[in-house]
């Protein structure tokens, strides 16, 4: 089969395959013909570099532009793993993620450059550094030339050859991340489910979408690539601003896009005069998800949007889309995330194993998924999806419950998860970061409420014996080795950490004070 780019290319040449339009610069227009010869450029620039299906990763960095969408598309054509680099990642965790995931090729924007010059020794099996949208260090080579003289022609393939493969790195529950390794080839059943959810939503190829969100999150880049493989129009806002959002929803008829809460909190608190200079009624499947969105925020969104267009999704980078809230259950089902989507079943066990068949408040379990859409793999750590596997079904540690009409709702999560701003955060690494300072004993870190962020990341710290340690030095420490949004927002102090009788630190315990009075702890 021909790669879906190179169908639409064929069917529809000159049709508005991807903008990019910046603040202050010229806006750039591309039709599916000349994105796919920008895709078999850097396929064919990538093929002559050794980069080959099945088994090559390249690793692919920066904010949103038509670069990464050409990145995208080429990894597929090519058979290979696509891993998308958070360009907000300590250099540590940089590296730790393209060594880890076996790269030989790394695309970067020209403005991260700086971070593989810096980690270059770190990265040994990196053999090229391609460098988009911009000047080229030294020691690297700049994907913008190499592509002017490479061929456009389809890039040659070996006999059998798959769609290539995503491999997203998640936070993991030990410190280190995990590669969510999704094949690119589908079985008919995986068809089957993805083309009932897209009907379940209402997708045409005539909609818009926009990126609200950086690509290399699973859900604005899952439901981008959804999107061209629909043939629609791709707009790409580079970085997140709430008036230029609402700038481009009206410039170009946007009818379709994906977003976290806070994004579209900013939006909707914008002053009623600038919010009037946007036409925002071609908006028609605005998803919800990337974390809850409150009852007040949606009530917000449908004051300012058209009241048909709010779905909910819940799921995960692994699991897919799992649960889906329909415009009209938005305000009937306040702190539901819907009912199962088209194809997948859902599963609650109680911590002996038992299914949970009850409903209510009072009947929650472990929520737990089968569907063709759920991932492949952890890669090189088989091991860990072992463990969160029961006869079939896969969890990411969520804790739910049914009402009687089969609505799910999200209560607690089992694993140790802040999501905050729509990105996954786990303890376990910033307490091990915590833990490397000298004047901390130990640490407990959790996620507590924030009406803008959703949670924001809290440290209880047990100082050592002597120790003046304040929460400034904490909060500095944190921020010269993570990744700006796992630092701790605010710390307390205990002289001692609650545990069981085996030694495990009752997290929960430390949670409760924060979110007592809430039906949800998440």
């Amino acid at each position: 089969m021909p790669d879906i780019l190179s169908i639409h290319a064929e069917a529809q040449p000159d049709k508005p395959a991807v903008v990019d339009d910046r603040p202050g610069h010229t806006p750039v227009i591309i039709g599916f013909r000349d994105l796919n010869e920008r895709a078999n450029r850097l396929a064919n620039v990538l093929s002559g570099m050794g980069v080959a299906a099945p088994d090559s990763k390249v690793v692919w960095c920066g904010q949103n532009s038509l670069g990464i969408v050409t990145m995208v598309n080429a990894a597929r054509k090519l058979g290979v793993t696509a891993v998308p680099l958070n360009y907000r990642l300590s250099d540590d965790e940089a590296a730790y993620v393209t060594d880890h995931c076996d790269a030989t090729v790394v695309y970067v924007d020209a403005e991260f450059a700086s971070t593989f010059e810096r980690i270059r020794a770190q990265i040994p099996k990196v053999t090229n550094v391609l460098v988009f949208d911009g000047p080229a260090p030294s020691g690297m080579q700049s994907a913008d030339d190499l592509m002017a003289s490479a061929s456009p022609a389809e890039p040659t393939l070996s006999a059998g050859t798959e769609p290539g493969a995503t491999m997203i790195y998640t936070s993991g529950t030990t410190g280190k991340p995990k590669g969510a390794f999704r094949s690119g080839s589908s079985s008919d059943e995986a068809k089957a489910t993805g083309a009932a959810l897209l009907a379940h939503i209402g997708y045409t190829p005539d909609d818009v979408y926009l990126t609200t969100g950086p690509l290399y999150h699973s859900g604005p880049g899952g439901f981008m690539n959804t999107a061209q493989a629909m043939g629609q129009t791709v707009v790409v806002q580079r970085k997140f601003d709430p008036e230029d959002w609402l700038r481009l929803v009206s410039t170009y008829g946007v009818s379709s896009t994906f977003s976290a809460p806070t994004p579209i909190r900013m939006i909707c608190n914008l002053p009623d005069e600038v919010k009037a200079r946007y036409d925002v009624s071609s908006m028609r499947r605005m998803i919800a998800n990337a974390a809850p969105w409150s009852f007040t925020l949606k009530k917000l969104y449908l004051n300012d949007f058209p009241g048909e267009s709010l779905f909910e999704v819940y799921g995960s980078t692994e699991l897919g889309v799992n649960c889906v809230l329909r415009p009209e259950d938005q305000l009937r089902k306040p702190g539901s995330c819907g009912k199962p989507a088209p194809g997948v079943e859902i599963r609650l066990f109680d911590d002996d194993g038992n299914e949970v068949t009850g409903t209510g408040p009072d009947s929650t379990g472990e929520l737990f998924v089968r569907s063709a859409a759920v991932f492949a793999d952890y890669y090189k750590q088989h091991d860990k999806f072992l463990a969160d596997r029961r006869e079939g079904f896969q969890t990411v540690g969520d804790i739910a419950y049914r009402d009687d009409e089969g609505y799910i709702y999200i209560c607690d999560r089992k694993k140790d998860m802040v999501i905050s701003g729509g990105m996954n955060i786990y303890p376990a690494e910033i307490e091990a970061c915590l833990e490397n300072h000298e004047d901390i004993y130990e640490s407990a870190v959790f996620g507590i409420p924030s009406e803008e962020w959703g949670e924001t990341v809290h440290a209880v710290v047990v100082r050592r014996p002597g120790s003046t340690l304040a929460e400034s030095d904490v909060i500095e420490h944190a921020r010269a080795n993570l990744a700006n949004y796992k630092i701790p927002r605010s710390v307390s102090w205990l002289d001692e950490l609650p545990k069981t009788g085996s030694g495990k630190i009752l997290k929960r315990e430390l949670r409760a004070p924060f979110w007592a009075g809430r039906d949800s702890k998440v």
